[in-house]
């Protein structure tokens, strides 16, 4: 109990600064660091954060989500342009687009999830996979909602109009998907979903519906990641379909993958060295010289995937985890030998007495 409280303190003082540190950077970080870096950190963190939840609490690894991703922000596009404009035209207002948006995202969620619920393992990862290319042909061929070319000129509500907004939004957004996934694992159905994840056999024969619960969290990690979609959509103004393409949906497992699938923390860290290295790798002396193209810099994050998996199959945030867990290993001894010592002289007096 001692060491689950401490775990629970530890977790919550950590977040705790995380957000104080957050909440003040833009006071000293300059503009650029905090529109081009930090804003898209926190917005494919909440997406990826979407893969670790599935991963961790229902055992389904899902390539799905940046196809929610973009979802969002096409159905956005789409419902908040005026009429005239490419797209369905609805003309609606920003915050009823949102809304709009994020019930289609929702419900494409629950009907994909619905599909994919009795398939397990490699299985569930190649129909995931499956789901975003079939997504990507239809945004691409379908005129009618985007097209080749995407939609463009999309703006974001006025109350979000300065940058520095934006990312606040992307942080509180993000602050309550880490806050709500977390809790959520320790309710009835999170639980419950742990319990399908490790034994779906027993769970079944127990009573539990094991494909509605695989169900559920598909679209709760839909409706999450179509959080994340919208914030892209006001931060970049426009979507077109080789933004949610193979390329994009690998780049999310692999943040997920640098940051720590077993970590929901990892899933910001992952999004931050992946986010800074394509914004500042090229910016190297050495690298000047090398000459990095794009095609380059897949091969440099390869190599550093490959590195983690190798290292640290846990990714950085599981290093950073080992590294505090030796903290305490370091610390408990003196503790127990303590409270030992404490003991035997309690012991002794009451044999005196």
């Amino acid at each position: 109990m001692r060491t689950g409280s401490s775990m629970l303190n530890w977790r919550a003082a950590s977040l705790a600064l995380a957000v104080v540190v957050l909440a003040a950077l833009p006071t000293v970080a300059s503009a650029f660091f905090i529109n081009f870096v930090m804003t898209q950190t926190l917005m494919m963190g909440l997406a990826a954060a979407t893969i670790v939840f599935l991963a961790k609490y229902g055992g389904m690894v899902s390539l799905a989500q940046f196809l929610f991703f973009g979802v969002a922000g096409f159905m956005y596009g789409n419902a908040a342009l005026e009429v005239g404009s490419r797209g369905l035209n609805l003309g609606l207002p920003p915050w009823t687009a949102v809304g709009f948006a994020l019930i289609v995202t929702t419900v494409a969620a629950f009907l994909l999830g619905a599909l994919a619920s009795r398939t397990t393992g490699l299985y569930y990862l190649m129909l995931t996979m499956v789901y975003a290319v079939i997504g990507y042909f239809v945004f691409a061929q379908v005129t009618e909602i985007s097209g080749p070319s995407g939609i463009t000129s999309i703006e974001r509500p006025d109350e979000l109009a300065a940058p520095v907004s934006l990312y606040y939004t992307a942080l509180a957004l993000s602050v309550l998907a880490y806050i709500g996934f977390r809790a959520l694992g320790r309710t009835a159905f999170g639980l419950a979903l742990q319990g399908v994840r490790d034994d779906p056999v027993r769970m079944a024969s127990l009573g539990f519906n094991v494909p509605l619960h695989r169900t559920l969290a598909f679209t709760l990690g839909g409706f999450v990641a179509g959080l994340g979609g919208l914030v892209n959509v006001w931060w970049n103004g426009q979507i077109d379909p080789a933004s949610i393409g193979i390329g994009p949906t690998l780049v999310l497992l692999i943040i997920a993958v640098i940051g720590g699938v077993s970590y929901f923390e990892g899933a910001w860290l992952g999004a931050f060295v992946y986010v800074a290295m394509f914004t500042y790798l090229r910016d190297l002396p050495l690298v000047d010289r090398i000459g990095i193209t794009e095609a380059r810099f897949n091969t440099v994050i390869g190599v550093v995937v490959l590195l983690i998996m190798v290292l640290s199959p846990q990714g950085l945030a599981g290093i950073a985890d080992r590294f505090r867990r030796r903290l305490s290993d370091r610390r408990r001894p003196v503790a127990e030998t303590s409270d030992r010592s404490e003991g035997a002289s309690h012991r002794a007096q009451s044999i005196d007495k």
